[in-house]
């Protein structure tokens, strides 16, 4: 693979989109706030001693239950239509994809969340992504969610910057995402990874200590809750969560992308070197 790709990993709820997947739709249908739902989840834990991931997706199935709601992966997928996205994001990738293909840059985006896969899924921005990772239902033989196929909490996010850098895209392959690999898809230090904050400490500093580029993402005056992230070194940089043309994001994502081709080139040079 070409040492010019580059990928960047992006969080979903409150990173791409302005809050929570759930709360646009799913949880109003169920006659909920996402204050009421959320804490249905927390008690859940805290009385069962249940992993909060697997608490929120077991509410899911309950909640809807007791509504008469049929929780498919067609509804969950329709659901994403409604998701609200900040300024700028349903354009963001083609201005990027364009700025790349001049630089001569090899542009990957995946998405790394803790939320629903399939809610994403029927998002308007799904087809921009070369993988989607997110928590999955099972399905029985009537087409409702009945088990978590696939769980993704804060920490096991960062298995999947593993696959993406060795290029292992199958989350069921647990043979070569562990196995030693010269060839990377696509190196560390050409990672640049966007999250909202705490959730995503692991894989901003896992991907900041690596060589890569961590950005925290922070609502408009919200900025003091990512501070923190940048004084004690977990992020490289904090940036306000607008996505349009001419952005701080923008231009800062663009200089990034510049200097880690520009880095690239020079590596390969000295490697021809004799």
């Amino acid at each position: 693979m070409s040492k010019n790709v580059i990928a960047i990993c992006y969080d979903f709820d409150k990173t791409l989109a302005t809050d929570d997947m759930q709360a646009f739709s799913f949880i109003p249908n169920l006659g909920l706030t996402s204050e009421e739902f959320w804490a249905k989840t927390g008690e859940f834990s805290k009385a069962t001693g249940t992993e909060s991931i697997l608490s929120y997706l077991h509410c899911m199935i309950t909640e809807c239950k007791k509504k008469g709601i049929k929780l498919t992966k067609e509804y969950l997928r329709n659901l994403g239509k409604d998701v609200k996205f900040y300024d700028g994001v349903t354009t963001w990738f083609k201005r990027l994809n364009s700025f790349a293909q001049e630089k001569g840059i090899t542009l990957e985006h995946y998405i790394i969340s803790s939320g629903n896969k399939e809610i994403i899924e029927g998002s308007s921005i799904s087809k921009e992504f070369k993988a989607i990772y997110g928590c999955e239902f099972l399905y029985n033989e009537e087409g409702e969610a009945y088990w978590p196929k696939c769980t993704i909490n804060y920490t096991l996010k960062t298995q999947y910057l593993f696959r993406i850098v060795k290029g292992v895209f199958d989350q069921t392959d647990d043979k070569n995402v562990n196995q030693r690999k010269d060839e990377k898809h696509v190196e560390f230090r050409n990672i640049i990874y966007l999250g909202d904050g705490l959730t995503d400490i692991p894989c901003m500093t896992l991907v900041k200590e690596k060589g890569g580029k961590s950005i925290a993402v922070y609502q408009p005056h919200k900025k003091d809750k990512v501070m923190p992230l940048l004084e004690e070194n977990r992020v490289n940089y904090i940036c306000e969560s607008n996505f349009r043309a001419s952005s701080q994001m923008e231009k800062l994502v663009k200089l990034i992308l510049e200097s880690m081709s520009l880095t690239n080139q020079l590596l390969e040079k000295e490697s021809h070197q004799y």
